[in-house]
């Protein structure tokens, strides 16, 4: 007879055998880099361990995977916005890369809260939302042409900045 401690053990390693290779894979088709998905599906092993005593184990599959999707996604917007703003997107060959990357995007964020609004709204929706210029300005009722000049602005005020901030 197993504790539940060891059953739930026991789930999770019975999971990760029948399912992580999928995981990897659905998280690699977002991310496209190996070690990126490998971090998505160890991060969703984790959440699903941490939820352990909550979890209907024989539906665990399905959360698995809409773990997966979404943190694939998030990495893959986190991505995005660096290489939106000319930044190193991954740096593996420093031990320190980890801090170095946390200090990036926390300045990132800094740098996107510090635009006006008019900016920071424009930026946002078309890094974030997945609309194209025409919805994103219906959206906010300005002309399409002043999306991608002020999304333009944005950027560049974003790059200046993290410049004078020592990251450019």
């Amino acid at each position: 007879m197993h504790t539940q401690p060891q059953a739930h053990r026991d789930a999770l390693e019975e999971l990760y055998v029948a399912h992580e290779r999928g995981l990897y894979n659905v998280a690699y088709r977002y991310v496209w880099h190996a070690e990126d998905a490998r971090d998505v599906v160890h991060d969703a092993f984790v959440r699903l361990w941490r939820k352990r005593a909550a979890l209907d184990w024989d539906r665990a599959a399905g959360l698995a995977y809409t773990i997966v999707l979404g943190l694939a996604r998030n990495r893959r917007r986190s991505l995005a916005i660096r290489r939106a703003f000319g930044l190193p997107v991954r740096d593996a060959e420093r031990p320190d890369a980890a801090l170095a990357a946390a200090r990036l995007d926390a300045a990132v964020r800094s740098c996107i809260d510090e635009l006006p609004d008019r900016l920071r709204s424009v930026l946002v929706m078309c890094q974030y939302s997945g609309l194209d210029h025409a919805a994103i300005a219906a959206a906010l009722g300005i002309a399409v042409g002043t999306v991608g000049s002020r999304r333009s602005e944005a950027v560049a005020r974003i790059r200046a900045r993290l410049e004078e901030l020592g990251h450019g």
